[in-house]
Formats: structure tokens, C-alpha cells, sequence
């Protein structure tokens, strides 16, 4: 079965109709088979409930947590979305994955990096947006990462 694992971008514009990506984000969606798996783990689940309950991001669609809770049970109804949680083996590849930016000072790389990390330890290709995860999927020798 494959696994994927998408980004909180992704997960957020599949969630909010406004979203500038929603219509991209459900193509995707509405074509992958119905023998896949996307997965949620505990940072993707965090990170949705918070951006759905902040209202920088939401504006006047800012959500309650019990809604934005609502929201994250409805994607598990799903029966290609389930919740995984963290695999063997992810401390030493999320160390290894944020070794490059190591003399560095703390960053928006350190969640890039257990997002990647997750992916690989999980054997789950990583969906997302954001072009600087890309890059640095690439630059760090992670095939498995799909860009919507």
C-alpha cells in the first residue's frame, strides 16, 4: 500500500475552501486510488489544529479548537486517512536530517527536517506546497516527496 504523508499546507488547503490551493490540493486528492494511505502524525495533527485556530491565518474563518477538532475527525472518517505515530528509528534520522544546519541558530528548517525524517523513517512520500521543503528534500537526497 503507499503512504502519504502531506505537509501541513497541504492538509490545510484540502480542509479551508478559501485556501489558494484548495482546488490543486482536491485534484490531487480526487485522483490518487483508493488503496492509498495518507498519513497524519502527531506534528502535522498540532500544527492543523493550530493554524485552523489562528487567526492570522484563518482571518473571519478563524475556527474554535472544538471545531478544528471536528475538521481533523472527519479526515480520519476517511478511510484513506489514519493517524501514524512516530516510527522506529526517528530520532537518529531526524538528527541526521537537521545535521546540515548544525552551526545554525533555531529555524522553520527544524520542522522541514522532521518532516522529512518522518517521511523516509515511515516509507511515506512527502506531499507539499512549499518549494523550500523541495529544495531541501533535493539537496539532502529524499526522492520520496511529491510537489502539488
Amino acid at each position: 500500500m503507499t503512504s502519504f504523508f502531506p505537509d501541513l499546507n497541504v492538509w490545510l488547503a484540502l480542509s479551508v475552501a478559501g485556501h489558494s490551493h484548495n482546488s490543486e490540493a482536491w485534484r490531487w486528492f480526487d485522483f490518487i486510488a483508493g488503496d492509498v494511505r495518507l498519513v497524519f502524525c502527531r506534528y502535522t495533527q498540532i500544527g492543523f489544529l493550530r493554524l485552523l485556530t489562528n487567526s492570522a491565518v484563518m482571518g473571519k474563518e478563524t475556527l474554535t479548537l472544538q471545531k478544528a477538532w471536528t475538521i481533523y475527525e472527519n479526515w480520519l472518517q476517511d478511510t484513506r486517512v489514519d493517524y501514524y505515530p512516530e516510527p522506529r528509528g526517528m530520532d537518529l534520522a531526524f538528527r541526521e536530517a537537521t545535521a546540515p544546519f548544525a552551526a545554525q541558530t533555531a529555524s522553520k528548517w527544524i520542522g522541514d527536517c522532521y518532516l522529512l525524517a518522518y517521511a523516509k523513517q515511515s516509507d511515506a512520500t512527502l506531499v507539499t506546497f512549499d518549494r523550500a521543503l523541495l529544495r531541501l528534500a533535493k539537496q539532502q537526497g529524499y526522492p520520496a516527496i511529491t510537489p502539488l
